[in-house]
């Protein structure tokens, strides 16, 4: 199960770190994405970490700004938000996914709105 936090209303130029949590399965097998769907627009994905070789990838529109990261002990994924806009407003979900196995996890998905 994963589980995302975080998410919250914000002014234009604020951060946020939103937090992914996983439980019944340890998150250093799996690759981990996180997306973002903002209303009436398809789900997008904004940043990624591989397994265990430790490589991350951003979106052109997060990079710069966001910075996905890991914690192993607490067994979460991180994704820390600088310098919002609102175009960055959309439910932000998590994703786990064990290309091996083929197991494939998704959170509920947390809200992240930013406006003045």
């Amino acid at each position: 199960q994963l589980v995302e936090s975080g998410g919250a209303l914000v002014q234009p130029g604020g951060s946020l770190r939103l937090s992914c949590h996983a439980s019944g399965f340890s998150l250093e097998d799996y690759a981990i994405q996180w997306f973002r769907q903002a209303p009436g627009k398809e789900r997008e994905g904004v940043a990624c970490a591989s397994s265990r070789e430790g490589n991350t990838y951003y979106s052109e529109s997060a990079k710069g700004r966001f910075t996905i990261s890991r914690d192993s002990a607490e067994n979460t994924v991180y994704l820390q938000m600088n310098n919002l806009k609102p175009e960055d407003t959309a439910v932000y979900y998590c994703n786990a996914q064990n290309t091996q196995s083929g197991r494939n996890y998704w959170g509920q998905g947390t809200q992240v709105t930013v406006s003045s």
